[in-house]
């Protein structure tokens, strides 16, 4: 169990660990918050080695907001920073998910209350709602569009329009039958010139008014059974091909169910966050894994 720093963190001898998922969505938490861990591109791919490591989508590291330089200047409003990875190694602005997940972990600690507070992100503060038991919810921001562009899946393209969560994504309208058949192994082709740092490209169908079923291709993880963020940007382009800039929308992904209600200033992703385990890396496993 992790106390507020007063009993340290174990360095490379010794790192606990915590796995959670959000629908599906599933994460290493490291507990570290005083920052004394050497996290690396090669480390997070280790650990999120689903053969050779923990396996998940992305490393959640929890660090005290007054601990990294990216949260630093945040310390006066946050207590804690979501120092989040992709499983390829490489840094992520924001993971609505992992920010349930996380929020999730801090109360199961007992290091934040129930009740909501704010989270220091890579993509700036944000608001999240944690009863003692149930669904959380996180404040993700307002929605921005980016523009009309492309997907490429085995050269066929896919319309789709621009979103901006805070990271970018691409949402492309498909049958429900195609949604079913596309193949998401590999990423999609996409326009660079529009997003020179990758994009997350969600496949959606209607389902109903304010219902909406999504596939979706992280840059960074492949194709994941959820993504907060992504949820969020589908949301968005649904409510907008409605002719509305607020309202409910539900999404149903591969790994379950979550609601994304917009308002006039910004998106609340509401869903279930599970700590499913605890313990120790092994130190010699840990040791050889760093030295990648």
């Amino acid at each position: 169990m992790l106390s507020r720093a007063a009993d340290g963190v174990r360095t490379i001898a010794g790192v606990r660990f915590a796995k959670g998922h959000g629908t599906g969505n599933d994460f290493v938490l490291l507990p570290d918050p005083d920052r004394t861990v050497a996290l690396s591109s090669g480390l997070v791919r280790a650990l999120c080695d689903r053969r050779r490591g923990i396996g998940a989508d992305g490393v959640l590291r929890v660090v005290a907001a007054a601990k990294h330089p990216e949260s630093v200047a945040m310390a006066g409003e946050a207590e804690w920073f979501m120092d989040y990875w992709n499983s390829d190694g490489s840094i992520a602005e924001m993971c609505g998910n992992g920010a349930r997940v996380f929020a999730r972990y801090l109360v199961s600690l007992g290091l934040a209350e129930p009740g909501e507070w704010p989270l220091a992100t890579r993509g700036g503060i944000k608001p999240i709602r944690v009863p003692g038991a149930g669904d959380v919810t996180v404040g993700m921001g307002p929605p921005r569009i980016l523009g009309e562009s492309e997907a490429t899946v085995a050269d066929r393209s896919f319309p789709g329009l621009g979103v901006s969560m805070g990271n970018p994504h691409l949402v492309c309208r498909v049958s429900a039958a195609e949604l079913n058949t596309l193949s998401l192994d590999r990423p999609p082709g996409f326009d660079a010139g529009m997003f020179p740092e990758g994009v997350n490209v969600e496949f959606v169908t209607p389902l109903g008014d304010g219902h909406m079923r999504m596939r979706v291709h992280e840059r960074g993880s492949g194709e994941t059974l959820s993504c907060g963020t992504g949820t969020c940007a589908v949301a968005a382009v649904a409510l907008r091909d409605a002719g509305r800039s607020t309202g409910e929308v539900v999404v149903d992904v591969p790994g379950g169910r979550v609601t994304v209600a917009v308002d006039e200033r910004t998106s609340w992703l509401s869903g279930p966050a599970a700590v499913v385990a605890d313990g120790d890396v092994d130190p010699d496993w840990l040791a050889a894994a760093s030295a990648c």
